[in-house]
């Protein structure tokens, strides 16, 4: 159980800190609104996620043993990319000009059509969720997901308002070295997933 907490913990911190569209909405939002805003962007995920993954599990649930054992190691390597890619990104934050949308349903459409979260539940998630609850059942899935949003959220919200009081922070050093470390610990996580895997 405190393997699914924890490698819920490393992929809902890395996922919350490294460039995106959803870290670029919140940056956008809590630069043009303010830090409430900032907020309401972090913690989109939490209502827009439900389908992604009832979804993914669904998919995983009816697949046989040997096809979550395929889609684990796909998910174990694409989580290995997204490691070498965060070591290899600059800290550009692609930022949204929309201002049409309040910024909550801004950040859900954003959520719904970022192909990450997909990416994400269905070869990692997925199979990590319906693995720990063959496993320790649900407390274990509970773990891993609280843990999860936790970091996920709780990291856009601390970055939006690092943000709110300087700008700079997202184009200086302490920022570049956070996604490195973020990239090792992904490429770490990854290669213990696809050991999994087999």
């Amino acid at each position: 159980m405190l393997a699914l907490l924890i490698k819920g913990i490393v992929l809902g911190l890395t996922a919350g800190v490294l460039p995106g569209p959803m870290l670029g909405l919140v940056v956008r939002e809590t630069l043009q609104h303010g830090r409430q805003a900032g907020r309401l962007v972090a913690a989109a995920p939490l209502l827009t996620d439900a389908p992604i993954i009832l979804l993914a599990l669904l998919v995983v649930g009816t697949l046989p043993g040997w096809a979550v054992q395929v889609l684990s190691s796909v998910g174990g390597g694409f989580v290995v990319w997204m490691g070498v890619d965060a070591l290899r990104t600059s800290t550009n934050i692609a930022v949204s000009t929309s201002s049409r949308l309040g910024s909550l349903r801004r950040a859900m459409i954003t959520n719904w059509v970022n192909p990450h979260p997909w990416l994400f539940w269905l070869p990692v998630g997925g199979p990590l969720l319906v693995a720990g609850y063959r496993s320790t059942g649900v407390l274990g899935v509970a773990l891993f997901l609280g843990g999860f949003y936790v970091m996920l959220v709780g990291s856009k919200v601390v970055l939006a308002e690092v943000v709110f009081h300087s700008s700079r922070f997202l184009s200086g050093p302490v920022y570049r070295r956070v996604i490195q470390a973020s990239g090792l610990l992904l490429i770490g996580l990854g290669c213990l997933l696809l050991l999994e895997a087999f």
